[in-house]
């Protein structure tokens, strides 16, 4: 019998599969059978999984075409409960269950905020989200949003409140803890190099890089630093352009996407999160649990939730170039106790979520 299914498209290396990943990991360890249900077996994060969860490969080359294969897989399965991640696979997941006619349960977890996300988007399908949201989350047993404001989000564009809550991240692991502590070759996060300041996350509009570079800009006008983003993603060559105009060529590097981005958190001197919106903002708890400190856009939502409103680590206005510039050089110079963003990291832990999950899927 299977207790939990997740599904996913692929094992991409973005934030809400890293999640979905440690969930399975935490569900496994609490010796439920798992299954990891995905469309296409790809990505850096398919070398991770635990020989514990049992991977399911639906043979689709696209998301819509596993339709069928997934309706077949419940019925042959009937997992418990089916969780997804990511809207689109969400909608496939509701729609799965309906024309398998099984009584397993299905979660959906929401990442984003989607009204930001809709109101930012340029394809028509992303400007459709609210609306199918309206429409296919009320068929969900429950639906569980990374934030507060996530969940909030949600309640407003019509998901029913009943069916409605948010459980934060599961950020902190064994795993995670581990890989901090796993040296880094980058030249210049050895020892005696100027601060590195680091930007971690897809090369997208989203994530604002753009302002995060014009602050380096500015910062590095007072102060000797270098700047490390990590991630890959369509906004690349415009960033690397501006670098170019800003005469920073020798300052800023992209090491594209890297395996172990926590190494970095652990020696580099602060993390800003730029984003234009977020769900959650998971690089700042990562970088929080290496003592790291951080700086973030007080954007919706997550953050501010992370930070307590700005007692662990500044908030800064979206797109403010001199407040970011600011609040980095503050935090350079005074740096808040490591000791004190390893304990609120754990606020953040895949054990807290576990717990929390387990209470809304009741599965044990």
């Amino acid at each position: 019998m299977v207790d939990l299914a997740i599904f996913l498209m692929d094992l991409g290396g973005g934030g809400a599969e890293r999640v979905m990943i440690n969930l399975a990991h935490g569900f496994a360890e609490c010796k439920l059978n798992v299954d990891l249900v995905l469309v296409k077996p790809e990505g850096p994060y398919l070398s991770q999984i635990s020989p514990q969860i049992n991977l399911v490969h639906l043979k689709s080359s696209r998301l819509i075409l596993s339709l069928p294969s997934l309706v077949r897989y419940l019925e042959e399965n009937q997992p418990k409960v089916l969780l997804s991640a990511l809207e689109d696979t969400n909608f496939v997941a509701l729609w799965a269950r309906k024309l398998a006619n099984v009584s397993t349960k299905v979660v959906v977890t929401v990442h984003n905020h989607l009204s930001q996300e809709a109101e930012n988007a340029t394809s028509f399908k992303r400007r459709m989200t609210p609306t199918l949201v309206k429409w296919f989350y009320p068929l969900a047993d429950r639906v569980i949003a990374v934030s507060e404001g996530v969940a909030k989000n949600l309640i407003e564009l019509g998901v029913p409140s009943e069916k409605t809550t948010w459980i934060y991240n599961p950020i902190v692991s064994k795993e995670m803890l581990e890989k901090l502590q796993e040296p880094v070759s980058h030249p210049w996060l050895l020892p005696n190099q100027p601060p590195v300041i680091l930007g971690v996350g897809r090369l997208t509009k989203q994530k604002d890089f753009a302002t995060l570079i014009r602050a380096f800009a500015q910062v590095k006008q007072e102060y000797p630093a270098k700047l490390i983003i990590l991630g890959e993603g369509n906004e690349q060559k415009n960033l690397t352009n501006l670098v170019l105009e800003l005469n920073l060529t020798e300052d800023v590097v992209f090491p594209g996407f890297v395996a172990n981005p926590y190494s970095y958190m652990a020696h580099a001197s602060v993390l800003v999160l730029s984003s234009a919106w977020e769900g959650f903002g998971n690089v700042l708890v990562e970088a929080m649990a290496a003592g790291t400190p951080v700086v973030s856009t007080d954007c919706e939502s997550g953050p501010a939730e992370i930070l307590a409103q700005g007692k662990y680590g500044k908030l800064v206005p979206v797109g403010n170039v001199e407040s970011m510039a600011q609040a980095i050089l503050t935090t350079l110079k005074n740096p808040p106790n490591s000791n004190i963003l390893k304990q609120r990291s754990e606020d953040f832990s895949l054990t807290n979520a576990i717990i929390k999950y387990q209470e809304v899927l009741k599965i044990r």
